[in-house]
């Protein structure tokens, strides 16, 4: 299969280049040239399919024509070590718990695929593969998981400084080896911007042989997409669920409208931010203009320019009568967050992140208008990776901390401190990336 540039068709490249590459030239971010699609075979028997069989199937679609498939098979079983289970709160009311993975939040499932493909892809080869990340929380920790002491890459990766939770922190900070932190005096966007910069740097990306981790990867979303459709298949039969998905980067709204774009049967996607809400203000207004990220108690999604809107408004034709007529967008403040903290407990006995917090009360809203209706929220990261918050609303220890996560509560936090700009960052590289 090839994959072509978003800002330009003609440039186009194969499994390897777009993979490894991440980014064309002209800051665009790959597609594939046609979208596959499952046919009636997949169609015919999904819901009988285990998770692992799922995957494999939608894997094949994108990647069977590049990967044996022996290969794509180990990849698929060594991502989805764990599962991804539905939570009924009420009648229609559904949580999709996708925090069971080693960093404990829905960021497990591309980041061990990709490193999976990437190990792949490089097989063979003795040049090492320097993965440059920026994340707003999850993704680092998952990233620094799945490539922890892998044999010919390293990681580096760039967060915000006093913008992610202490124990999120500490998952992309105290592993060591081939992991190293850079603390951004700036917002993710600063961090974002500053790996987009380094990809546009040729002369750079190549002689550090670069790769990203972030949703700018296609070999991140597509993973993602295996859990619409594992989670669909546990709603009743006939069942069209409208997906509420807490939203940042929208790479993980992106991979659901990949599941859907193969067959899957969905009634709505929701698309439910905190107050960085560039993509809820498009869908109802029609112009999308990015802005300075804030500050939130929902801070993975704390995003101001999303990468993959360009990949979401390309899934729609470019058109936003399509794109509204299948995703609406809402957004809540952090005072509106921790009162649906204290509601989802009082109601439910359930405890849930600010992030899959933000989904409930997207979810409520629809409900409020749409009775009858079943809704899946995209449960994004455990409560316990956000102490604070939590022990704010609920009561200090009231959460309890998983055991890999509170190991790392006494380890030594390891980063370097660096501005925003590009000049600083650069220098860094060249004096630390042979």
């Amino acid at each position: 299969m090839k994959y072509h540039s978003t800002n330009n068709l003609s440039h186009q490249v194969g499994l390897k280049e777009a993979i490894l590459r991440s980014l064309p030239p002209d800051n665009g971010l790959y597609m594939p040239n046609t979208l596959p699609a499952l046919g009636s075979d997949f169609w015919g028997k999904w819901r009988d399919l285990s998770f692992g069989e799922i995957g494999f199937a939608v894997a094949g679609a994108f990647f069977g024509e590049d990967v044996p498939e022996e290969n794509l098979r180990e990849i698929v079983d060594g991502t989805l070590a764990f599962e991804a289970p539905v939570v009924t709160l009420a009648p229609g009311d559904h949580i999709l718990e996708l925090f069971h993975g080693p960093t404990l939040a829905f960021k497990d499932f591309g980041a061990r695929f990709m490193a999976r493909l990437m190990a792949h892809l490089t097989r063979g080869e003795n040049r090492e593969l320097t993965v440059l990340v920026a994340t707003s929380g999850d993704t680092g920790g998952a990233v620094a998981s799945a490539f922890h002491n892998v044999p010919g890459t390293r990681v580096i990766i760039l967060y915000p400084k006093g913008k992610v939770s202490g124990l999120q922190e500490k998952q992309l900070t105290a592993l060591g080896g081939n992991i190293t932190a850079l603390e951004i005096e700036g917002t993710f966007d600063d961090c974002q911007a500053l790996v987009k910069k380094a990809f546009l740097e040729r002369e750079v990306a190549e002689r550090m042989n670069l790769t990203s981790a972030n949703s700018i990867n296609l070999s991140r979303l597509v993973p993602q997409s295996f859990y619409y459709i594992h989670a669909a298949r546990q709603l009743s039969e006939g069942v069209e669920p409208v997906f509420v998905v807490p939203s940042g980067n929208f790479g993980n709204l992106t991979a659901g409208l990949l599941a859907m774009k193969l067959g899957l049967p969905v009634r709505h996607f929701l698309a439910a931010t905190n107050r960085n809400d560039v993509v809820p203000a498009y869908l109802e207004t029609g112009t999308y203009t990015p802005r300075p990220s804030v500050a939130t108690i929902s801070n993975a999604m704390d995003v101001g320019a999303p990468s993959n809107f360009v990949r979401m408004s390309t899934l729609f034709g470019n058109s936003w009568d399509a794109m509204k007529s299948a995703v609406s967008g809402m957004s809540f403040g952090d005072e509106e967050t921790r009162a649906a903290i204290r509601e989802m407990k009082a109601l439910h006995g359930y405890e849930v992140c600010p992030h899959t917090a933000v989904g409930w009360l997207a979810a409520k809203q629809w409900h409020s208008t749409h009775p009858g209706s079943s809704t899946i929220t995209l449960a994004t990261a455990h409560p316990a990776k956000f102490p604070d918050v939590m022990d704010e609303e609920l009561g200090k220890g009231m959460v309890e901390i998983p055991e890999r996560l509170a190991i790392l509560a006494d380890r030594e936090k390891m980063a370097t401190t660096l501005p925003k700009d590009w000049e600083p960052f650069r220098d860094w590289l060249a004096a630390n990336i042979a």
